[in-house]
């Protein structure tokens, strides 16, 4: 048997895994899934778990059940591209004729001594579970700062807001505002919606160290009882650590079917990837599909044939009631988007489940 291995059981990994099902597989292929649990977490919303609205339990989707796909539960370790073989962290060895890596991404600490130490994550469920727990055990009127003002840190602080209204909540950001990479009208309103709900937002803060129990704005330190670290990613370690020309984020450089240029075999989805758009679940699951057509298409001998990936936009949400949002270049704010956002979490549990 042939075997394609796909490493990750996210958003990517599973659209790949999901469209290939759905079609006529070669009689001679078997697909070999490795993650570390045994379904998908919807990252999406890990800030909810974190901010405990949402169990555990509603932010799984169960993999699927094929006789021609096997789940291996287990860290990956590491890569050998040369010798076409994944190592396993038990060291146990998993051999592969193709392989998709789809391993997603990790927080980006950006060397700033004690950030890694000193900080909760949201970047997987257990790390969320973790946080859930920290940010959940912290007396009334703690201070809760969130590092990085972009749409994790946004989400998580207004969910925190509604399950916490003790809290003293702020968002440190380098930018002048949140959401700096969106207009500034929808800043704007986020910020406003912040005011109201006094959550503070600080701007051009320059976390120069983390401590324990502080923040240090250069020499100026920001008390803390809990720091959650939402600014910045980067490739998971195994992908850090192989040896392939990569961008300035750290993504691996594709050729044009999504491939590493120097092993045609191996294809690379989602944050691991150096794509022309910011990594996101939409971006990841839409690349998983492309992945899939092309593999087909070369199965039958056929040179792929590929569009554009046109991605429908981005959607935030402020608690459960109020939301925004970016559909080409029209900002969205209010009660509308925040529907949508659970119509599209709908849909996916609706489509991989």
């Amino acid at each position: 048997m042939r075997i394609l291995l796909v490493l990750g059981g996210g958003f990517g990994g599973l659209a790949l895994i999901q469209e290939l099902l759905n079609s006529h597989l070669p009689h001679d292929v078997e697909i070999v899934l490795v993650d570390r649990m045994p379904y998908q977490g919807i990252k999406t919303e890990y800030y909810a778990l974190a901010a405990g609205t949402v169990s555990d339990y509603d932010l799984r989707i169960q993999f699927p059940v094929h006789p021609r796909l096997t789940v291996r539960y287990g860290e990956v370790g590491s890569i050998d591209l040369g010798s076409r073989i994944v190592f396993l962290e038990t060291g146990e060895p998993i051999s592969y004729d193709m392989m998709a890596i789809a391993l997603g991404c990790t927080d980006n600490y950006h060397n700033i001594p004690g950030a890694e130490q000193h900080t909760c994550s949201i970047q997987t469920l257990s790390g969320t579970r973790e946080t859930y727990r920290h940010l959940n055990d912290v007396k009334p009127y703690g201070t809760i700062n969130i590092v990085g003002g972009g749409l994790s840190g946004v989400e998580l602080a207004a969910e925190l807001r509604e399950s916490r209204p003790d809290l003293n909540i702020s968002i440190l950001d380098r930018g002048e505002r949140v959401l700096s990479s969106f207009p500034a009208k929808l800043s704007e309103y986020v910020e406003e919606w912040f005011s109201e709900h006094h959550v503070e937002t600080l701007g051009n803060i320059s976390v120069s160290h983390v401590e324990k129990d502080a923040i240090y704005n250069g020499t100026q330190a920001i008390a803390s009882d809990i720091t959650v670290w939402t600014a910045g990613i980067q490739p998971v370690q195994v992908v850090q650590k192989l040896e392939l020309p990569k961008d300035r984020g750290g993504r691996i450089i594709l050729g044009e079917y999504y491939h590493v240029p120097d092993y045609p075999e191996v294809y690379v989805i989602g944050d691991c990837a150096s794509l022309p758009f910011a990594p996101s679940a939409q971006a990841a699951g839409a690349q998983g599909e492309q992945v899939a057509r092309i593999i087909q298409a070369l199965w039958r001998n056929e040179t792929p044939k590929l569009h554009p990936i046109r991605l429908k936009g981005t959607l935030g949400s402020l608690g459960k009631n109020s939301g925004f949002g970016l559909m080409g270049n029209r900002s969205v704010m209010g009660r509308v988007p925040r529907i949508l956002k659970s119509g599209v979490l709908w849909m996916s549990k609706r489509h991989f489940g």
